[in-house]
């Protein structure tokens, strides 16, 4: 059994969830996972238990206790390769992009939350919202800029905490239909055919909870889950 436990809220809603999550499967690292419905009257009460902020997701280690993803994925990066590049620069471009997404974009986050078994269309970003967008398409660009041919279509070729931390926009962009380069949904596609993003969501499918109101965004409609 493994000494680690992540703690997490639901599949469909907690994108913050998925990036450590994400990044511990392709690690293939082995731990245990407590997932609290983040709708439940007691899902407070509960997440207190293993969070001293009050949020997931939360790492337990023994009596460690790690919260926020990207500490999660620092931490993990003390202890496993492959967290980050490799390169000196692409590991400093790579840190970059994961902290610019941790602290920002957040008009993106309000008007189109984390919805990841949803479809959605005619959706028409604000100009804030648009302006993250166009900020994050030319982020991932930069990134893949210093892929050479044959490394593999992640943003540094190979898959890093840049990709878990991007991974619930490029399914964002996915769910609200958002159009982007040609680079960029390829990049999209990458996301959503991975393996572990499919096991993902298709257990988001099997949650039967509705929650109204997701990182202060848009009413989460039924009709379209």
């Amino acid at each position: 059994m493994s000494d680690l436990t992540l703690v997490i809220g639901n599949k469909n809603y907690s994108s913050w969830s998925l990036r450590p999550w994400l990044l511990l499967k392709h690690l293939a690292v082995d731990f245990q996972e407590i997932a609290v419905p983040l709708d439940a009257p007691d899902a407070a009460a509960h997440i207190a238990r293993y969070s001293p902020s009050g949020r997931v997701p939360v790492l337990v280690d023994g009596a460690q206790v790690i919260w926020e993803s990207l500490a999660i994925g620092e931490t993990l990066a003390e202890r496993y390769p492959g967290v980050w590049p490799a390169d000196a620069a692409r590991r400093a471009l790579a840190r970059a992009a994961a902290s610019e997404m941790h602290a920002g974009f957040a008009a993106l986050r309000e008007e189109l939350p984390f919805n990841c078994r949803a479809r959605r269309s005619g959706v028409f970003p604000s100009a804030a919202a648009q302006a993250d967008i166009t900020r994050i398409v030319a982020l991932w660009a930069t990134c893949r800029q210093t892929v050479q041919a044959g490394e593999g279509p992640w943003l540094f070729g190979s898959f890093t905490l840049a990709d878990a931390m991007f991974a619930p926009v490029a399914l964002r962009f996915h769910t609200y239909g958002i159009a982007v380069s040609e680079a960029a949904q390829a990049y999209v596609d990458v996301v959503r055919q991975d393996r572990f993003i499919e096991a993902w969501i298709q257990a988001a499918r099997q949650e039967t909870a509705v929650i109204p109101l997701e990182e202060r965004g848009a009413p989460v409609d039924p009709a379209t889950v």
